[in-house]
């Protein structure tokens, strides 16, 4: 298992208090289990998780959200519901994605720790002890690790180039950010948004906020069912959402630092051309032999006053960022409170 963190974390048992760091006080376990088309593999995923519920002192509750399924995946999972109460169902209207079933889910999860996993069965659900057990170690996010893949090489060597390009660029040092199989504290949910195809960086975004992370090497099994819902697509999309990643959490709440950066770059290289020219100027006219000549004067002025003017658009850009930043974020706190000292009783009345 390896850390990525290292603050403590705790979370608050059912009186209001703190447990120590790495005690996790779970009544419900929740598992969050997007559906996309899986309508084979439901009903032998929900055997295999209630075999594992019998071994766990935690009550667990299963929530399928069915991400706008084309087959009978929704009928499974409504007779899946029928015959057992901790089956709950979510249905959307169309496919609205991965990160928007998630969503949904941790909205609709009860339980102090929340387990996600893929519905094509190649997630174990025994791995479950593990996650919690990894938890209780003081973790507040556990991220699975595939380390021996059942998948065509051409799907696993460009997810371990990107599992090692993210990990550089954040800091984040997993070998498989892409993994469906995680497991949260409930409260770092609760910090973070996601939208679009942020769903694989919630390790990163948990980070951020000052979570510990980490993770655990998990078995993955061969696809029995279906195909693969992926295509390669999903490595553009990739690649633009790691930009997205790492200006939310580099600079999501200071753009200007970055807009402001490169507009104080881009304007010094423009004034610094304006006084090449000016030199230049004076030169040639101490003598016209000396110096550049009108073409090369006019293709130094077009990128100097290119660079004034882009610089000067980047300095505009990060000041109205900044202002919407404050004004979208007047009501949040930003920042992540892991525990407080107990309130003074208040005083007798009378």
């Amino acid at each position: 298992m390896t850390l990525n963190a290292s603050q403590p974390s705790a979370v608050g048992t059912a009186g209001g208090t703190r447990a120590p760091s790495g005690f996790v006080a779970v009544e419900v376990l929740s598992l969050v289990i997007p559906v996309f088309n899986e309508d084979e593999s439901l009903a032998a995923l929900h055997a295999e998780i209630v075999e594992v519920a019998r071994g766990l002192p935690e009550r667990v509750e299963m929530i399928f959200i069915d991400d706008g399924s084309k087959d009978r995946s929704w009928t499974v999972v409504q007779d899946l519901a029928a015959k057992d109460e901790r089956v709950r169902g979510v249905r959307f209207r169309r496919n609205f994605g991965k990160a928007a079933a998630l969503a949904a889910g941790f909205d609709a999860a009860r339980g102090q720790i929340v387990v996600t996993m893929d519905a094509d069965l190649q997630d174990d659900p025994h791995e479950i002890p593990r996650f919690l057990e990894a938890l209780r170690g003081g973790l507040d996010v556990v991220s699975g690790w595939k380390k021996v893949r059942h998948d065509p090489w051409h799907k696993v060597f460009p997810s371990r180039v990107f599992n090692k390009f993210l990990s550089v660029l954040t800091g984040v040092h997993l070998h498989d950010h892409n993994c469906g199989m995680k497991a949260y504290r409930a409260e770092a949910l609760r910090e973070v948004y996601l939208y679009g195809e942020l769903h694989r960086f919630v390790p990163v975004l948990a980070t951020a906020r000052g979570f510990k992370v980490g993770e655990l090497v998990i078995r993955h099994r061969a696809r029995k069912f279906g195909s693969s819902k992926y295509g390669w697509k999903r490595f553009i999309k990739g690649a633009l959402d790691v930009a997205t990643v790492r200006l939310l959490t580099g600079f999501g709440r200071r753009p200007n630092h970055l807009l402001g950066t490169w507009g104080l770059g881009f304007g010094a290289a423009g004034v610094f051309g304006f006084f090449l020219l000016l030199a230049n100027g004076l030169l040639r006219l101490i003598d016209s032999s000396y110096g550049a000549g009108p073409v090369a004067q006019m293709m130094a002025a077009t990128f100097a006053m290119g660079c004034a003017l882009f610089g000067g658009q980047c300095l505009l850009a990060g000041l109205v960022s900044e202002m919407t930043v404050a004004r979208k974020w007047l009501d949040n706190d930003p920042y992540s409170v892991m525990e407080r000292t107990p309130a003074a009783s208040e005083p007798a009345q009378g």
